[in-house]
């Protein structure tokens, strides 16, 4: 699963390594090639309903469940509440709950936080500064900016600007990240509840040690969360290590953790 800039195009570089597995990748409604729906606000668990509904059209009772970034807590989530659908949860440069180390990128603070409305209104509304405030983004992450080849052009830069006859994925991206905070206080609770530390399904926590925000100390914050999980930090790859270190990615999804 993909989280909010991005979409189901993150694993392009992965899939082949994971063969002859079968692979299901998503867009979540609003995002990559699925319909830009008119809703304007994500409701409560929308995110695991739109996973646990591809599982059950596809006839998958069980799965390697593989999360990144906003949808690392989707995952979380639903192995919570589906522990006998998910053999293994993998969670790769994501967030659970609050952390003393986490930090979210300026621009999706700035989307998430409803006194800034107006002015991520104004941003959003005019082309030259969102190119702006995403290449600021992308250098951020430690990204070149005007790549092509980069996971930003195949995947990223899409949602913000659209691509052939499809439009973008703005109103996907403000719904999912204005409900960022509200999210985050209902994560804190099932921590607090002890839910997480009760889940026996295994769990492999893999980030790429570069990423100045969902950074180690946040994968090691997650890890310590769960009684069965084992922490992995991938080098020379920072916010997305499936589509920079793909072999590693590969081999940590696949339970390949000696």
């Amino acid at each position: 699963m993909h989280g909010f800039p991005d979409d189901s195009r993150i694993y392009d570089r992965l899939i082949p390594l994971v063969a002859p597995r079968r692979v299901v990748t998503l867009d979540f409604s609003g995002f990559g090639r699925s319909d830009r729906g008119p809703y304007a606000a994500l409701q409560p668990g929308q995110r695991e309903a739109e996973l646990k509904a591809v599982l059950t059209a596809l006839g998958i009772d069980r799965c390697v469940l593989v999360g990144h970034d906003a949808s690392g807590a989707v995952a979380v989530n639903f192995t919570l509440d589906h522990a006998e659908s998910v053999d293994r949860l993998v969670l790769l440069n994501c967030y659970y709950g609050d952390a003393p180390s986490l930090q979210f990128p300026e621009l999706i603070r700035l989307l998430g936080d409803p006194d800034f409305t107006p002015l991520a209104d104004a941003l959003m509304d005019d082309p030259k500064m969102r190119e702006w405030i995403l290449a600021h983004t992308q250098k951020r992450f430690g990204y070149a900016v005007g790549d092509p080849d980069g996971v930003v052009a195949a995947s990223v830069a899409p949602q913000w600007f659209g691509e052939d006859t499809r439009p973008d994925a703005l109103v996907a991206i403000r719904a999912w990240t204005a409900a960022l905070f509200p999210d985050l206080e209902i994560q804190n609770r099932r921590i607090a509840d002890g839910e997480l530390n009760t889940l026996t399904v295994p769990v492999t926590v893999a980030f790429g040690e570069d990423d100045p925000y969902l950074n180690p100390e946040v994968a090691r914050h997650i890890a310590h969360h769960f009684p069965n999980a084992t922490l992995h930090l991938i080098k020379n790859a920072s916010h997305w290590p499936q589509w920079e270190q793909p072999e590693e990615t590969a081999r940590l999804i696949l339970g390949n953790e000696s």
